[in-house]
C-alpha cells in the first residue's frame, strides 16, 4: 500500500527535476517503487480492509479530522469523545484512521514555505563562543524561535542544550509572543528526536518535549533531509543572530547576553522585515496565536542544590530569590515548578517565589528578614554564625527595605 508521505515526497522531488535514479538512491527505496508513486494520481487513502471494519468509522471521521488538526488529540481522547456520541467500534479502526490524519499533516508542513497565521513556528539551536565570562570561559548556545506568518524572532542563550533547558525556552518564548502556533517545525537534533527514520512518521521523538507538546496540543514537524530551504525562516535568523546581535558586542554574565537578547528581540521585531514589508508586532496581532493567558503552566519539576548567600538569597537562573535569614550559608535545594520556585532546607520547604522572566532580577519577601536587625541589636548574631556580618546601619536597611 502506498503512503501519503512518500507520495508529497517523490512529487516533490520530481518538481525539483531529480530523475528516477536519484530519487531512489536518496530514499533507499527501489526505482520501481518510485515509479508507482509517480504514477499514483492523488495521495494514498487507507482504504477498507474488505470487511466492512471501517464503514462504522465513516459518520465520525469529519468530527475526528476537526479534532485532531484543530486541537491535535490523543486518539484515546477521540475514543471517549466519539463512543458518547455512539461509536460502537474498536478502538484499532480508529488510530489507523487518526495515523493518516497525522501523517497527512506532518507532510504539509514541509512544503508550504509561506505558512498561515498562528500555523507554523520554527525552532533551532545555534553555538557561539567560547566567550569568557566573570573569568570562566563558556560556551554558549543560542535558542532561536521564529513565527512563520508574522516574522516575530525570540532568542535566548544558555550553557547547555538538555531537554529540560529547550521545554523552559519554548515557555519563554511563549509568553514573550502572547502565545503559541499549533505546528513547530524543529531541524533533526536530538533534544526532539532520537531516531530520525526516512519518513518522518517512523521516528523516534524525544518523550521529555513529546509530553510538553502534547500538554500544548502542538504538533511537531521535522525537517526533510531533503528539503533545507523548508526551514529557511529559522536559518536565515540566526545567520541575522550572529550578524546583527553577537558580532562585536561585550557580555559580563549569562544574565546579562540574555538582558541583551531581549533587547535586540525588541528593536527588530519593531523594525520592517525585509521579506514580508511590514513590521512583525505589527502582524502578530494576526497570528491568532494559542493564547498563553488563561492556559494552565506546564508542570515539569525541575530541582537543583544552591548554597543560601550570606546576605540571604539563593540564585537561579541569573535572578536571587530571598530565603528566611537564619538559613543563611547553608545548602538548599531550589525546586521549579509550575512557573513558581520553592526552597527546601533539612526536608522543610522554607521560601516560596513566583519565577522571575529575564535576568538580574530579585525576589525579596520582607518576612524573611523579620527578627534579623532585633538579634542584631541584641548581640545574639553569634549563634547565626554564617549570617553575614554587617555594619548595624547596613542591617537596619536589609530589613526595612
Amino acid at each position: 500500500m502506498l503512503e501519503a508521505e512518500e507520495w508529497h515526497l517523490f512529487k516533490e522531488m520530481k518538481e525539483q527535476g531529480m530523475s528516477v535514479s536519484e530519487m531512489a538512491r536518496q530514499t533507499g527505496v527501489s526505482r520501481n517503487t518510485v515509479r508507482k508513486y509517480l504514477l499514483s494520481g492523488e495521495p494514498p487513502v487507507y482504504g477498507s480492509t474488505g470487511n466492512g471494519r471501517l464503514s462504522i468509522l465513516e459518520p465520525y471521521k469529519p468530527y475526528i479530522r476537526e479534532r485532531i488538526e484543530g486541537y491535535n488529540l490523543s486518539g484515546v481522547r477521540i475514543l471517549e469523545e466519539i463512543r458518547a456520541k455512539g461509536y460502537a467500534g474498536e478502538y484499532t479502526i480508529l488510530k489507523d484512521y487518526c495515523r493518516t490524519i497525522r501523517n497527512d499533516m506532518r507532510v504539509k508542513a514541509v512544503w508550504r514555505f509561506e505558512t498561515k497565521p498562528g500555523e507554523q513556528a520554527q525552532v533551532d539551536y545555534g553555538t557561539f563562543g567560547p566567550i569568557l565570562i566573570d573569568g570562566i570561559l563558556l560556551r554558549l548556545y543560542c535558542f532561536a524561535m521564529i513565527l512563520g506568518y508574522s516574522r516575530m524572532r525570540y532568542i535566548e542563550f544558555s550553557t547547555d542544550m538538555k531537554t529540560e533547558t529547550l521545554i523552559r525556552q519554548h515557555t519563554n518564548a511563549f509568553r514573550y509572543f502572547g502565545g503559541y502556533t499549533s505546528a513547530i517545525l524543529y531541524d533533526n537534533m536530538k533534544q526532539v528526536v532520537l531516531d530520525r527514520k526516512a519518513k518522518a512518521s517512523d521516528s523516534t521523538f524525544n518523550p521529555l518535549l513529546m509530553d510538553f507538546l502534547e500538554f500544548h496540543g502542538i504538533w511537531p514537524r521535522l525537517c526533510h533531509p531533503y528539503r533545507p530551504q523548508s526551514k529557511g525562516k529559522i536559518e536565515n535568523t540566526m545567520k541575522y543572530v550572529r550578524g546583527d546581535f553577537w558580532s562585536g558586542r561585550t557580555f559580563t554574565s549569562p544574565a546579562d547576553v540574555n538582558g541583551q537578547a531581549l533587547q535586540w528581540c525588541d528593536r527588530v521585531n519593531g523594525e520592517v522585515h525585509r521579506t514580508t514589508g511590514e513590521i512583525p508586532f505589527d502582524r502578530l496581532k494576526l497570528e491568532k496565536l494559542n493564547p498563553v493567558q488563561g492556559h494552565p503552566p506546564y508542570a515539569m519539576k525541575l530541582t537543583d542544590t544552591r548554597k543560601v548567600s550570606r546576605d540571604c538569597y539563593v540564585s537561579y537562573l541569573g535572578n536571587r530569590y530571598s530565603v528566611p535569614w537564619k538559613h543563611a550559608g547553608r545548602e538548599a535545594s531550589v525546586t521549579e515548578l509550575g512557573g513558581r520556585l520553592s526552597v527546601t532546607v533539612d526536608g522543610t520547604v522554607v521560601a516560596e517565589h513566583a519565577m522571575l522572566q529575564g535576568g538580574g532580577r530579585i525576589s525579596r519577601q520582607k518576612e524573611h528578614f523579620d527578627g534579623l536587625l532585633k538579634t542584631v541589636r541584641e548581640g545574639n548574631l553569634r549563634q547565626y554564625a554564617d549570617v553575614e556580618k554587617r555594619n548595624l546601619a547596613e542591617y537596619d536597611t536589609l530589613a526595612g527595605e
